[in-house]
């Protein structure tokens, strides 16, 4: 459960620097992706995940 909430901590603060030192380019970013079809959307998702999966398998899977 530590782990968990360590892994978690770090995803907030890596989600939140952009907001923090490109609040403007965020906001305009924020108005386009509405334009962006839904299937790239479940592309760029899909590879996310997989690319996420690689990092956590690369690393050992545990602490």
């Amino acid at each position: 459960m530590k782990l968990f909430l360590y892994a978690v901590g770090l995803m907030l603060v890596f989600e939140g620097i952009p907001y923090f030192c490109f609040p403007e380019q965020v906001k305009s970013f924020a108005q386009k992706i509405p334009l962006i079809p839904s299937r790239t959307m479940r592309v760029i998702g899909f590879c996310l995940m997989m690319a996420g999966l690689l990092v956590i398998y690369l690393g050992g899977g545990t602490a």
